[in-house]
């Protein structure tokens, strides 16, 4: 009868248990993966210039997802660990205060999105089509960006409570639609009025909004160990500032990939336009491994939230040891795929001799970091899921704009952009480094002490 009380992340068997929950959003993130190819492809069609404004936009709708993901991330953790403490009454309260932010954060991109989004293209191009192009596409994807806010903060409180199965729904409902509708709104197929760019903008607000709208029901069908009541709400500094401490570091991790993917750009296009563009190549490519992690991440936060909170140190500790050992040899497939077939990979976007020339050499050099950084990825959610952020933070600040971006600098001055491929695996060593210490460093001062008397 216990067994039954109990929510299934306290008693089912971990490797089963990490399997079940981690699966499925491995699955959809897939398809978001496959999505921001297709999507690429079909705004291309337009012309370059519409691909470029396309692009352009990056830095912004990746600090969206940051924020969102990010208070997510929070979220879970926090909702995870009072679940497992019994502690019914903060699950509510922290489901809705994570609402409530995510509304907030909806609001600033409003903000954004009537204001800032002209500036925000003038400091890059003077052109005046990608000027047009990009006023209309971003505009868009920030008024109409509640969805994706919404999505987000339901699909973590799924997540939260073990459901992930139905994160893979709602996500791959959104994704499927978004592939759908781009063709069909861009070049007005099926008696559509033909919308151009602003048919890409509408499918990728339309495809978030049905799929935030889905896990809202889901939620409030399903998701019975979480009660929302909007009743005299008030917001809980409290529980704001948990959210925060685990969620702030998330946020500014991932503005520091767009950073450094700025820096890295400036970098690569001093020796060719053609550098850039295998760099780009490979962001789409190393999707297909890395998402796989993030998923196996997302599935194993509120895992070892839940078992912290609950006083489970064994549960805990497999379920870190699992997650290891699944990640790290995700990337022993990626790189050997890496280094065996580099022109397969590179022809799948009509690579030029000279992009094969300078691709061939970089995909096989960065992907040696696939071989360790399985462990730091997986350490870093570990820190965020014990409530030590900062942790992760620290360890990717270090990584991205510390050793990357300079070490980038430094061996391009030898003169030939193969040397600048090295910076990656170099920064790799560096964060194993920094997150084997750091998670001796839990586990002395946290992960030994779970379940000790008090």
């Amino acid at each position: 009868m216990e067994l039954q009380k109990e929510n299934k992340m306290g008693y089912m068997p971990v490797n089963k248990l990490l399997l079940s929950m981690s699966l499925p959003i491995m699955v959809s993130m897939l398809v978001q993966a496959l999505y921001n190819i297709v999507d690429s492809v079909f705004v291309a069609m337009i012309n370059e210039n519409a691909l470029t404004a396309v692009s352009l936009a990056f830095p912004v709708q990746s600090l969206m997802i940051a924020v969102a993901v990010g208070t997510g991330v929070g979220s879970n953790a926090v909702l995870s660990k009072s679940l497992g403490e019994k502690n019914f009454e903060k699950v509510n309260r922290t489901a809705v205060n994570g609402i409530f932010l995510s509304i907030i954060s909806y609001l600033l991109f409003l903000v954004i999105g009537l204001t800032a989004v002209v500036p925000f293209y003038r400091s890059q191009t003077a052109d005046a089509q990608i000027l047009e192009y990009g006023k209309v596409y971003l505009t868009i994807v920030c008024v109409a960006s509640l969805g994706i806010f919404i999505q987000i903060t339901f699909e973590r409180m799924l997540q939260s409570t073990g459901k992930t199965i139905y994160t893979m729904i709602t996500q791959g409902t959104g994704a499927i639609i978004n592939i759908i509708l781009n063709p069909i709104l861009i070049f007005g197929l099926l008696g559509m009025p033909k919308l151009g760019i602003a048919g890409s903008a509408v499918a990728t607000v339309v495809g978030q909004t049905i799929a935030g709208i889905l896990a809202v029901v889901i939620n409030h069908k399903i998701n019975n160990e979480v009660k929302l009541h909007f009743k005299g709400f008030r917001p809980d500094k409290g529980i704001i500032k948990q959210i925060y401490i685990i969620g702030i570091p998330s946020i500014v991790m991932q503005a520091m990939g767009s950073l450094m993917t700025y820096g890295i750009n400036l970098i690569l296009i001093s020796f060719t336009a053609t550098a850039t563009a295998v760099f780009g190549v490979y962001f789409k490519l190393q999707s297909f491994v890395f998402m796989p992690i993030f998923g196996l991440n997302n599935g194993m936060v509120p895992i070892i939230a839940y078992n912290y909170g609950a006083g489970k140190r064994e549960r805990l500790v497999k379920t870190v040891k699992l997650s290891i050992f699944y990640a790290v040899a995700l990337m022993v497939v990626g790189f050997f795929i890496f280094q065996i077939f580099p022109h397969t990979l590179l022809q799948l976007f009509n690579a030029s001799e000279t992009m094969l020339s300078i691709g061939v050499p970089a995909l096989r050099i960065i992907s040696i970091a696939f071989l360790v950084a399985g462990f730091s990825i997986i350490c870093s959610s570990v820190f965020q899921a014990l409530g030590n952020g900062v942790y992760s933070m620290v360890i990717s600040l270090i990584r991205q704009l510390i050793v990357l971006l300079p070490a980038a600098y430094l061996l391009s001055k030898l003169g030939n952009v193969d040397y600048v491929w090295w910076s990656f695996p170099i920064a790799e060593i560096v964060a194993l480094m920094l997150s084997a210490f750091f998670l001796g460093r839990i586990y002395r001062k946290v992960i030994r002490h779970i379940g000790e008397k008090v």
